[in-house]
């Protein structure tokens, strides 16, 4: 009796190893071209934290206006980016280095894939292509994911995945 359970165990094993391992692909991430779904909530206060964090995104992220920080960033804003300081105006003063301001554009330009709102808590998902490590030739799409806490109206804290880089 033994015997049997064995065999089949091995000719399962061999089996499985024989499979093509096709279905490891990546799907790619893909934007949302809609972003007024992307805004739209059920509840008044998530649909105006959505709003904030995207205005804030367009007019001052993308848009170089950094004068207009304070209409979106608290005062003691808190930065959980390695590189950029805590503080509204340590985000400006950062900013300020490499951001030259442009016309502000009625839609983000990132591709943006979701606006997720829970709470005082408001997260934007991008796609974010790379070059591919096994073929620097290759490109393929991950996510990236920025998320805010609002509190009184303004942005007061951030995260986000970026990894600690050289200064400049």
């Amino acid at each position: 009796m033994k015997t049997l359970p064995s065999c089949l165990m091995r000719l399962a094993s061999a089996v499985l190893l024989a499979l093509p391992l096709t279905a490891t692909a990546q799907v790619p991430v893909a934007a949302q071209p809609n972003h007024e779904l992307l805004l739209a909530a059920a509840d008044a206060k998530l649909a105006a934290n959505k709003r904030l964090v995207y205005d804030f995104w367009r007019e001052v992220f993308e848009g170089g206006q950094l004068q207009l920080a304070e209409r979106y960033l608290a005062e003691s804003y808190i930065q959980h980016n390695p590189n950029v300081p805590t503080g509204r105006a340590g985000f400006v003063e950062f900013f300020g280095k490499f951001a030259k301001p442009k016309p502000v554009e009625p839609r983000i330009k990132a591709p943006l894939v979701a606006i997720t709102a829970e709470g005082d808590l408001v997260i934007l998902s991008f796609v974010r292509e790379a070059a591919d490590p096994a073929d620097a030739a290759k490109k393929y799409t991950t996510t990236w994911f920025d998320m805010f806490r609002i509190e009184n109206g303004r942005i007061a804290e951030h995260w986000d995945a970026a990894p600690k880089q050289a200064p400049r």
